[in-house]
C-alpha cells in the first residue's frame, strides 16, 4: 500500500525533519527515503505525502468576504531596504481599532500555510500582519526547495531587527488599539522569543516549538508567554528547562506545555508531522491567551 500523509513512517518523517531545518541536504534525504522505502514508487509516493498541500489544509479562502487583506511594505530600519507582508483584518472592523498579532513564518518564507493562519485570526478579530523575511531576497519563491535554498542566504541579523521594526510598526497603526501580540512556528517560534527580550510593549507572545532567547535576556520579557513544545522534538526541548527556569526566576507570566507523541511542526497542516488533537488544543489555548492579555 502507498503511503499517504496519515501512514508516512516515523523515521520518514524525522528524515524529513531533518532536511528541511538544514541538517542534511537533499540528496541524505532522498537516500534516507529510498531506503526506507521498499520501491522506488513508494519512494516517490512518500515524498508527495510529505511535500505540503496547501490547497487541502487552507482554512480560510484569501478572497473569504469575513475578512479584508492586503500586501503592505514596512520600510526596513535605518534605510536597509523594506519589509512586504499579509495584512488581514476582520471586514466587519471597518476602521475600528483592534488587537494585533504578528505572525512568524517557519524557515521558508510567506508560504500559503502562514498566510492562512495570518486570515484565521483575522477571523478571530485581530488584526494580523504576517512578514516575509525572504522579500529581500524577492520574497517566497512559491517553491518549497528554492525557499529552504534561500534561506541560509539571508542576513540574519537584519531579519531579526525587520521583525522588530515589523511589530513597532504594527502597534503604532491607526487601526490598532496598542496592544499586540506574536505567534510564530519553528524559525518564528524563536524569533517571537527574541522579540519578546527586544519589544516590551508586546503583551503577549505564542512560540511554537521555537528556539529559546539566552537566559540573560530573559528578565527583559514584560510579555505574557504560552510557550508550546512537541513531544518528539529533542533538539528544540534541550533547553527548556534552562528557559522555564530562567522564566521562574525572573516572574515572567507564563504557561509551558509539551504534546506528548506530536513532531516537531505539529501545528502545521500541510504535512504529515500535523497532529490534529495536539493543533486543535494548543490553537484553542492561543486564542483564548490572545484575547486575554490583547483585549484588557
Amino acid at each position: 500500500m502507498e503511503p499517504t500523509p496519515q501512514t508516512v513512517p516515523a523515521e520518514a518523517i524525522e528524515a524529513y525533519n531533518q532536511y528541511i531545518h538544514g541538517h542534511i541536504d537533499r540528496r541524505s534525504f532522498m537516500t534516507r527515503i529510498n531506503a526506507i522505502a521498499a520501491t522506488s514508487a513508494v519512494a516517490t509516493a512518500m515524498i508527495e505525502a510529505l511535500t505540503p498541500n496547501y490547497a487541502a489544509a487552507q482554512q480560510v479562502s484569501p478572497t473569504d468576504p469575513r475578512i479584508k487583506t492586503e500586501r503592505v511594505t514596512v520600510p526596513s530600519p535605518n534605510g536597509n531596504g523594506s519589509i512586504k507582508g499579509l495584512l488581514a483584518r476582520p471586514a466587519s472592523a471597518g476602521t475600528n481599532k483592534l488587537p494585533s498579532i504578528l505572525v512568524v513564518h517557519e524557515n521558508r518564507g510567506l508560504n500559503p500555510h502562514i498566510e492562512d493562519i495570518a486570515r484565521r485570526l483575522a477571523l478571530d478579530n485581530f488584526m494580523a500582519f504576517a512578514p516575509d523575511a525572504l522579500f529581500p531576497l524577492g520574497g517566497y519563491p512559491g517553491d518549497e526547495d528554492k525557499a529552504r535554498e534561500l534561506f541560509p542566504k539571508l542576513d540574519q541579523a537584519k531579519s531579526r531587527e525587520d521583525f522588530v521594526a515589523a511589530a513597532n510598526w504594527l502597534k503604532a497603526r491607526p487601526d490598532c488599539t496598542g496592544r499586540i501580540g506574536a505567534v510564530g512556528f519553528c524559525y518564528g517560534g524563536g524569533i517571537v522569543n527574541m522579540l519578546a527580550t527586544r519589544v516590551p510593549e508586546l503583551a503577549a507572545g505564542v512560540p511554537f516549538y521555537g528556539s529559546q532567547p539566552p537566559a540573560a535576556d530573559v528578565p527583559k520579557i514584560k510579555a505574557a508567554m504560552l510557550i508550546h513544545y512537541a513531544g518528539v522534538d529533542e533538539r528544540i526541548n534541550a533547553g527548556w528547562p534552562a528557559y522555564e527556569e530562567a522564566l521562574k526566576a525572573n516572574k515572567v507570566r507564563y504557561e509551558g506545555y509539551t504534546y506528548a507523541g506530536a513532531q516537531h511542526g505539529f501545528n502545521n497542516d500541510t504535512t504529515p508531522r500535523f497532529d490534529a488533537a495536539a493543533a486543535k488544543l494548543a490553537w484553542g489555548r492561543t486564542v483564548d491567551w490572545f484575547n486575554k492579555f490583547l483585549r484588557t
